[in-house]
């Protein structure tokens, strides 16, 4: 592999970085940093996963979920030795898959694994690693980006909101041991929804609906405690505030060191203009979620 790497770069250049692309505004930040980064950049997209404007100018190849072979194929030619994988997918069915005979002997190897969204995540990781390349979080490329302790806004949560935070982290470590979810709304001590296949912005708006009279629900955000955040870091956006605005929510809580805020600065402007509060706690993490044992 690294002299693949030298007979397509020239000396001293930035290895060439793949992305595994979504929908969403995760992949477009990398595409930014990457071209600020001076870094080749390798997207690959798949049909009716990726937003097509994203590939404007830049290599890349639209693939069908299940065609392994030709995204390894694609990535080791063009010199890529790290990918990340970044932007909401819509999770298919297996009968949905069209594989190629590479993406075939995965899913055979897979087995059982490919029920549980973390389960599958990790498998597809140690894959790839063990086809000679090393993926890498969004926020080893964004660091800038994790959410700092503390709270960001100048509201800040009341008794009934940490009551409703403290509510939401219990359920969300019961989700948690499922491998379902990274999020859920509380509102005075109850669970109004929790997050499943249909993601936070669909949580947000179907919860919003579901309040009772008095103090307004929030939103409790994190990652699973054995979760492999190289790719599935929990991630939100002036949209999440925006959702939470119309939803007639209260709040957001998001776990700090474990979260991608993506246009903090916009997210904080909107939130303090609603009156709505941001905070970022620290979560409980299982010792085996630590980066350096995956």
């Amino acid at each position: 592999m690294t002299n693949l790497l030298k007979s397509v770069l020239p000396e001293n250049s930035p290895h060439p970085l793949g992305l595994v692309a979504g929908r969403g505004d995760l992949p477009r930040a990398l595409v930014r940093a990457a071209s600020e980064q001076k870094r080749p950049l390798y997207i690959i997209g798949f049909d009716g996963q990726t937003d097509a404007d994203l590939m404007q100018d830049i290599p890349h190849l639209w693939l069908k979920l299940g065609e392994v072979g030709k995204a390894l194929t694609y990535f080791k030619s063009n010199g890529v030795l790290e990918v990340v994988m970044a932007g909401h997918m819509t999770r298919p069915s297996l009968t949905q898959l069209k594989p190629d005979w590479e993406g075939a002997k995965w899913l055979a190897k897979l087995g059982t694994k490919a029920f549980g969204d973390d389960n599958l995540l990790k498998s597809i990781v140690q894959m790839v690693e063990a086809e000679g390349l090393r993926v890498v979080g969004p926020d080893d490329i964004l660091s800038s980006l994790l959410a700092p302790e503390g709270v960001l806004t100048r509201c800040h949560p009341d008794a009934q909101a940490s009551l409703d935070m403290q509510r939401g982290q219990e359920v969300l470590q019961r989700l948690s041991e499922a491998d379902v979810g990274q999020a859920v709304v509380t509102q005075q001590g109850l669970v109004l929804g929790v997050e499943a296949i249909e993601g936070t912005d669909a949580l947000i708006e179907r919860c919003g609906k579901l309040q009772r009279q008095g103090s307004k629900g929030i939103l409790v955000k994190q990652s699973k405690w054995q979760q492999e955040r190289r790719v599935d870091l929990p991630t939100v956006g002036s949209k999440t505030i925006d959702n939470l605005i119309k939803a007639d929510l209260r709040g957001l809580v998001i776990e700090a060191g474990h979260t991608l805020m993506l246009e903090k600065q916009k997210m904080i402007d909107m939130a303090d203009a609603a009156g709505l509060f941001i905070t970022c706690i620290q979560g409980a993490r299982c010792q085996t979620n630590d980066r350096s044992s995956t």
